[in-house]
């Protein structure tokens, strides 16, 4: 038995055989040549260019792998060939053709035997498929180790032939959260996704928010950097294009940028800082209008629809041109005359002449708009607004005159005969004779009030009631300047409206309030309304029409204004009577109150029904009229059950089960895009005679609801074969 077991571990000993590795030996570089067996054909990675460089830095340090070169009759030349370590032997020759590298410069080289059973296309395959590329993160890592060691971006990017932005990058990957680092390593996330997480330095914040979205169906790159930058403002905001992001940085701010992608300049991260920047520079620019010698300044961020309502505009005179900017107009107005008449009768202008004369027209007009001049003893009872405009421009507008700061006659104050002032106790002018408030400055306000108060924030409970007051208030106020646009273009229907008003007011005068037309007619202010409402589409069909009347007519003085009514032909009579008739439209929803001032609820109820009528004669829609259900105008301001139903209304019952779920934001979010484009509206934005055709076309919404309309995060909780049926339905 023990001779056996000797036997056997002999054998085994027999087996083995010994790796014998081929030497090593430096060989001239004049002794070298590159092998056709060398399987690299297609250029990919570093360049030669750029490995010449880095071996002339750094040295050569891998070997090449060469195989002796034989003559025909077996025997050795003395030269090798290079079947693998072609891309390093050109950069040799590149580095010798250059004069950097003498051509008897011993290579150290590999020597494979040439007699070897391993061909040389099996080497060069080999030593090409079995490199294993180093891990991005491991990268990320070793230039970090590089810059603690003390070399720069720019150094780091000449090293490795990059550029300084990508090195930048690649730190900045390396700075995000460990924990979200290892889940790279792991592929438990992708490159991108890493890459939005750069966006705020915040490891806590940005694991916080990996912690949401890693099980959630929205994962996507844009998503981890709403998340991560909600709380802030883009430098592309108004804003912070009016206070500069140089002041705010200066004040202290902090900015987030995204080294990855466009971010318009980066996030501001204290919009509380911004927010009193803003107000500061405002105030500012509101001390310096003060010295034109106002009685008052309104500053607000946004001004309504409608903010000069009820104030009288001064006119003022264009001032004159400077001897310095006839001249430069009267140049500029030349040139564009010459270009006009050389190109004149050319049926095609070229591209580099259209866009000077656009240039030359933009100069003269910044020419030809003058400041006005106002009346001193006017500027002393009346007031400006300084806000900002939709670019974040300074805006300011001069010359309006409140009720209550309207001269009156002594006499007339005294027997209470003045109209302006009935009801409103004796009130004398309080100029000092010289155009300067009596009371010692320019009172500078914000919403009516000085500059300092605090407004109330509203509540929401998140019970199932009755739309908000301020919301119906808000949203009857788009449906009044829509229906003012549509009884402005039809002078028919303003014809009926007005004799409806007149009949109702002659033959039944106990029941004579509560239409929907102040035929006056006196101008109805939506003293509620949402910001966005002046710069709507139909906001500006009115300011257009109006502006357009208001060029024609011949006001201050009422003879002239008489014989220019009168010659008027009686299509143009129709339409202005129709336009200044829009202006007494009153659809609003406004408060009830029992006790007989204000609107009645009987009144109010047939304000609405009368609303409705010239609705339908007009063929409003508030859909086409521009408004939609999102998250601002709606959404965000009822609570949880409302948005609910409108999503059940225009897209099924379904569809909003798989809401049921979100958080109110979320939900909020998720409907807005749900309804888009669906024509869905609340209740008081309504037609009546479109309700029913409103629930058929809910009803082919619902039928045609797919799982394909609705985001991942809908489905993902749903078992299989649920979410099967919800495609099949």
């Amino acid at each position: 038995m023990a001779s056996d077991a000797r036997r056997g571990e002999d054998l085994m000993t027999k087996a083995v055989q010994k790796i014998i590795l081929s030497p090593s030996q430096d060989i001239p570089f004049d002794k070298l040549v590159l092998s056709q067996s060398n399987v690299r054909r297609i250029k990919a990675g570093v360049s030669v260019e750029e490995l010449a460089e880095d071996i002339a830095r750094r040295g050569l340090l891998q070997s090449l792998s060469v195989r002796p070169v034989l003559a025909d009759d077996g025997t050795e030349t003395g030269k090798f060939e290079i079947p693998a370590g072609g891309r390093r032997f050109q950069a040799l020759s590149l580095l010798v053709k250059q004069k950097r590298l003498a051509k008897i410069t011993p290579i150290p080289c590999i020597v494979r035997d040439a007699a070897s059973d391993i061909l040389a296309e099996d080497d060069s395959l080999a030593e090409n498929m079995q490199r294993v590329a180093l891990h991005p993160l491991d990268q990320f890592r070793a230039f970090v180790s590089l810059r603690d060691k003390g070399q720069s971006d720019a150094e780091i990017a000449a090293a490795f032939f990059v550029t300084p932005q990508i090195v930048k990058q690649r730190l900045k990957l390396a700075s995000v959260a460990p924990a979200l680092l290892e889940i790279y390593a792991e592929d438990g996330m992708t490159l991108e996704q890493l890459m939005a997480f750069t966006v705020n330095p915040d490891h806590a914040r940005q694991v916080q928010v990996w912690d949401v979205i890693h099980s959630s169906w929205n994962k996507e790159p844009f998503q981890i950097r709403r998340m991560l930058t909600e709380t802030s403002v883009r430098a592309s905001d108004r804003r912070a294009i009016f206070v500069g992001v140089e002041a705010y940085e200066a004040a202290g701010g902090t900015m987030l940028h995204d080294l990855f992608q466009g971010d318009d300049g980066g996030w501001l991260e204290d919009p509380a800082l911004l927010d009193g920047l803003v107000t500061e520079k405002l105030i500012a620019e509101a001390e310096t209008v003060a010295v034109e010698g106002w009685k008052w300044i309104e500053v607000a961020l946004d001004l309504p629809y409608g903010f000069s309502h009820g104030l009288r505009s001064l006119s003022g005179d264009p001032a004159p041109m400077t001897d310095d900017e006839g001249a430069a107009h009267a140049k500029l107005l030349a040139e564009y005359r010459a270009l006009e008449e050389e190109y004149e009768g050319q049926d095609e202008i070229p591209d580099e002449i259209d866009t000077r004369l656009g240039v030359l027209e933009t100069e003269m007009e910044k020419i030809e708009t003058r400041p006005l001049i106002f009346d001193p003893l006017e500027i002393g009872r009346a007031g400006a607004f300084v806000t900002l405009d939709r670019y974040g421009a300074l805006a300011v507008y001069r010359g309006y005159v409140r009720p209550e700061d309207e001269p009156v006659e002594e006499a007339a104050v005294q027997d209470g005969t003045d109209p302006a002032v009935a009801g409103q106790g004796d009130y004398r002018d309080l100029t000092d004779g010289h155009g300067r408030a009596a009371h010692g400055g320019t009172v500078i306000m914000s919403g009516g009030q000085p500059i300092g108060g605090d407004l109330p924030e509203d509540e929401d409970d998140g019970a199932l009631k009755p739309l908000p007051e301020r919301l119906v208030m808000e949203l009857t106020a788009h449906r009044t300047l829509a229906l003012r646009e549509a009884i402005g273009r039809s002078p028919d229907v303003a014809l009926t409206l007005l004799l409806l008003k007149l009949v109702t007011d002659i033959f039944r005068t106990s029941s004579a309030s509560g239409s929907c037309l102040e035929a006056s007619v006196r101008q109805v202010y939506m003293s509620a309304q949402a910001p966005d409402l002046k710069d709507s589409v139909i906001a500006k069909l009115v300011d257009e029409r109006h502006a357009e009347w208001e060029a024609d007519l011949p006001l201050g003085d009422d003879a002239a204004l008489w014989d220019y009514l009168t010659v008027l032909d009686q299509g143009s009579r129709l339409a202005l009577l129709a336009h200044c008739l829009s202006f007494g439209v009153n659809a609003l929803h406004e408060k009830v109150n029992p006790y007989g001032a204000g609107i009645s609820a009987g009144g109010l109820t047939r304000r609405m029904a009368h609303a409705d009528l010239v609705a339908r004669a007009t063929g409003l829609d508030m859909v086409e009229a521009g408004w939609e259900p999102t998250v601002d105008t709606y959404l965000n301001r009822v609570p949880k059950a409302r948005i609910l139903e409108a999503v059940r209304e225009a897209k099924g019952e379904g569809t909003a089960q798989l809401l049921d779920h979100l958080k109110k934001g979320e939900m909020a979010s998720e409907a807005e895009r749900l309804l888009k484009g669906s024509g869905w509206l609340p209740e008081v934005l309504r037609r009546n005679d479109l309700v029913a055709l409103d629930g058929e076309d809910c009803a082919e919404a619902t039928d045609s609801v797919s799982e394909a309309d609705l985001t991942a995060f809908l489905t993902d909780d749903l078992p299989a074969e649920s979410a099967s049926m919800l495609a099949a339905e």
